[in-house]
């Protein structure tokens, strides 16, 4: 049985950067060859960044990839990379996209894949299953392919998919099976949410029990705009067994030897198969030698705690925003309370405490020990830290204007906010707001005050959550005989947005104990009333939390977008109308 050593390349690329997507390529495939590497593979959309969205749709756009395809091709030949089959990730058309009812059938943009060699283009693949559900939109901007592409390698037939065709059982691994391929290329934009590295494994075991072959899975890494992609490649064996498996959050050569069953159909040639596919079949030249030497073995990456992938995947989301928009530095407010200290920590894990500015803004009902937390926070985070109070801002509108309750809350929120962005407009900075999912889902928070940033790394955290990762966070820092970076009396006290004498959440909101449970049925889990009551919880408090979820729909809409997390986030996944009439009720 012949034996490939396979390169699966989990790496970062940014969307629209054609040029810097291929430069990666040709770095990588350079790393890979280098190492004896005989086939490397890349990820879906490799060349364009994933997701596109409705850069699709210029025709200008579509066409930079079809030629950084043809140039990278020929700039791997150039590299004296020629040899090593390179398959890569772009987007294709088989005419002008077209969104119109009355568009060609078969006809427009392509989620495609293509295998590169000797300076050109073996095979092309079309994905096949389309997926249009949570985050996903490619119903919208995608035709689906028809053909599986079977490529000789090595004397092992190999097997071309994209990401989606591997979540639905049939097409092309069903077809694959009947190909009597030895191996399935699978790349993939496959974002992160919790616990998606569970679902993977037995999921690739299953495709690889239905195609009867080793599966190669290659997933990018890194943040595009609210979505963070967490590695996670692997190498399942036909029989299930897991052979290697990457990190997650981090850029990885995953290098590794897999035997193969030896080609036994003729190459070259179409045929006609199930599912409403054809197959059609090719072959490489020359292949790099196998390397001598011991055999490589990529290794499996256990799986870490909960806290740790999430914090893992928050700090990369951010980084990544942060750098891809090219902004020097972040500030946000430091109230001395929990949410601002996690998304302050965060921040200065994912960009280190020179580009984190915290401001702390106290008013006349700023207690002394917020003001201490916030200090302490930024000594031991080591982060730039300024005072800015804003009693005397507040006093000069409340002199030329008569205010009174929450209107006086909100003003002082909106002084705030006119400080961070004044830093921003002055420095350079990205504001960040730090308000967590609870508070968003309730509306507990003043549009244009609290509210002001062009980031939010906490968007998808519910506050039971923060508190965990504040806690996995101190404890971490401890294992590694550091600093635990979030002072203990911000986790300990009563949450408060300190607006008026004596002010707690829990005057306003149920306890988040209490509060939390409800968000998650309602929000992650579509449960209507009759369901969250049903399931435990009280009908007085059900009704009143689900009425400040649904009348907050408006600051949602108008919030910063921030990492995704969870299975449902607001905006890229949760898509209300702001005007609706619907209500859940007894």
């Amino acid at each position: 049985m012949p034996t490939l050593r396979l390169a699966l390349c989990q790496v970062d690329p940014t969307v629209g950067d054609l040029a810097g997507n291929a430069g990666l390529v040709r770095a990588w495939s350079r790393r890979a060859a280098d190492a004896g590497a005989q086939l490397a593979l890349f990820p879906e959309l490799m060349l364009t960044g994933y997701p596109v969205e409705d850069l699709v749709f210029r025709r200008s756009f579509v066409a930079a990839s079809q030629a950084a395809l043809e140039r990278l091709a020929a700039d791997l030949a150039a590299d004296g990379l020629g040899e090593l089959p390179v398959l890569v990730g772009y987007l294709d058309a088989d005419g002008p996209p077209q969104v119109s009812s009355d568009a060609e059938p078969g006809r427009g943009a392509r989620n495609a894949a293509a295998l590169l060699h000797q300076g050109g283009v073996v095979a092309r693949y079309f994905k096949h299953h389309l997926p249009n559900y949570g985050v996903f939109d490619e119903d919208r901007y995608f035709v689906p392919g028809n053909t599986l592409n079977v490529v000789r390698i090595g004397g092992v037939d190999v097997a071309l998919t994209i990401c989606e065709d591997l979540w639905q059982a049939g097409g092309p691994f069903a077809v694959a099976r009947q190909a009597d391929v030895g191996l399935v290329l699978n790349i993939n934009g496959s974002p992160y949410e919790l616990n998606k590295d569970d679902v993977r494994l037995p999921l690739v075991r299953r495709r690889a029990a239905e195609a009867g072959a080793t599966i190669a899975y290659v997933n990018m890494v890194g943040g595009q705009d609210e979505l963070v992609y967490d590695g996670d490649s692997m190498i399942v064996s036909a029989d299930g067994t897991l052979l290697a498996r990457a990190p997650q959050f981090v850029e990885h050569l995953l290098l590794h030897d897999v035997e193969l069953p030896t080609a036994r159909e003729p190459a070259g040639g179409a045929e006609e198969l199930a599912d409403g596919m054809r197959v059609v079949r090719a072959e490489v030249g020359d292949v790099p030698p196998a390397p001598g030497g011991a055999p490589a073995v990529g290794g499996i990456i256990e799986p870490v705690a909960d806290e740790a992938e999430l914090w893992q995947a928050l700090v990369l989301g951010l980084r990544d925003y942060v750098d891809k928009n090219r902004f020097p530095s972040v500030v946000l407010g430091l109230s001395g309370g929990i949410d601002s200290a996690v998304a302050a920590a965060i921040s200065v894990d994912a960009l280190g405490p020179d580009r984190v500015v915290g401001v702390s803004m106290p008013s006349q009902h700023s207690s002394e020990h917020s003001r201490s937390d916030a200090e302490e926070l930024a000594k031991r985070t080591g982060l730039d830290y300024r005072i800015q109070p804003i009693q005397p801002m507040v006093d000069a509108f409340l002199a030329n204007m008569s205010l009174s309750g929450v209107a006086v809350e909100n003003l002082q929120a909106r002084v705030r906010g006119v400080i961070l962005m004044a830093l921003s407009n002055q420095e350079g900075h990205l504001v960040l707001t730090t308000g967590n999912k609870s508070e968003l889902a309730v509306g507990y928070s003043t549009l244009y005050g609290d509210s002001v940033g062009g980031y939010n790394p906490v968007k998808d955290v519910w506050k039971t959550l923060i508190w965990r990762l504040a806690r996995w966070r101190n404890a971490d820092a401890g294992r590694r005989g550091e600093t635990p970076p979030i002072p203990e009396n911000s986790i300990g006290k009563p949450p408060s947005a300190e607006l008026s004498p004596g002010q707690l959440d829990s005057d306003t909101l149920p306890d988040y104990d209490v509060l939390d449970p409800i968000l998650i049925g309602y929000v992650d889990g579509d449960l209507g009333r009759d369901g969250l009551i049903a399931s435990g919880h009280d009908p007085a408090i059900v009704d009143r939390v689900l009425r400040m979820v649904d009348t907050a729909e408006y600051k949602r809409r108008q919030s910063a977008p921030g990492t995704k997390i969870s299975m449902k986030a607001f905006g890229r996944d949760r898509r209300l109308p702001i005007t609706n009439r619907w209500r859940e009720r007894g």
